[in-house]
């Protein structure tokens, strides 16, 4: 059977643009961008993870304020690209909500039992924000799940990214695909 030229280049965009939606947004998550947080201690700079964050919806504005703020499903997910102390990333959020205003201490003392030890390098870790639940799930991979309930508590998760932080093109490599 021949396919005329037409056909075929009608098929194979027809193919591509299937192949590219299911690997670009992985079924319905949108990728909105990527970066590296990285610790600077005294004058060199250590990769601390990789972080990637996804949307169910884009925002109608590209701003790391209409991605706090909206109430959709989204959520990180995390490399760790060397060894941590688990103490020190519970410290390090501790730090990263108070800098951001966020003090309901019940909400933030539940999440970080996610955290349950120490972090190698290669392991992960998401956070999720279920929008039917109003729920985020923190998820260390081998140590823990655990979620809690709250737009408010969402809302200040997301602001440790998208608002006061020590890195802040971290937060616009994280929104830098958005159309």
């Amino acid at each position: 059977m021949k396919m005329s030229r037409s056909k075929f280049i009608s098929l194979f965009l027809a193919l591509t643009t299937l192949l590219f939606s299911a690997v670009s947004f992985g079924g319905d998550w949108i990728h909105t961008g990527s970066g590296i947080r990285v610790k600077t201690i005294l004058i060199v700079d250590v990769n601390v993870y990789s972080i990637s964050h996804y949307m169910h919806q884009l925002p109608s504005t590209k701003s790391k304020r209409a991605v706090i703020d909206m109430e959709t499903g989204k959520k990180f997910e995390c490399k760790m690209l060397r060894d941590l102390e688990g103490e020190k990333l519970k410290s390090a959020l501790k730090d990263a909500y108070a800098m951001n205003g966020y003090t309901d201490r019940a909400k933030i003392d539940k999440i970080l039992n996610a955290f349950n030890g120490d972090l190698k390098e290669g392991q992960r870790f998401s956070i999720n924000y279920d929008n039917d639940k109003k729920s985020t799930t923190f998820t260390v991979e081998g140590q823990g799940s655990v979620g809690v309930d709250g737009v408010d508590f969402m809302k200040a998760t997301w602001s440790i990214w998208f608002g006061k932080i020590d890195q802040p093109k971290l937060g616009d490599q994280l929104i830098s695909k958005i159309p």
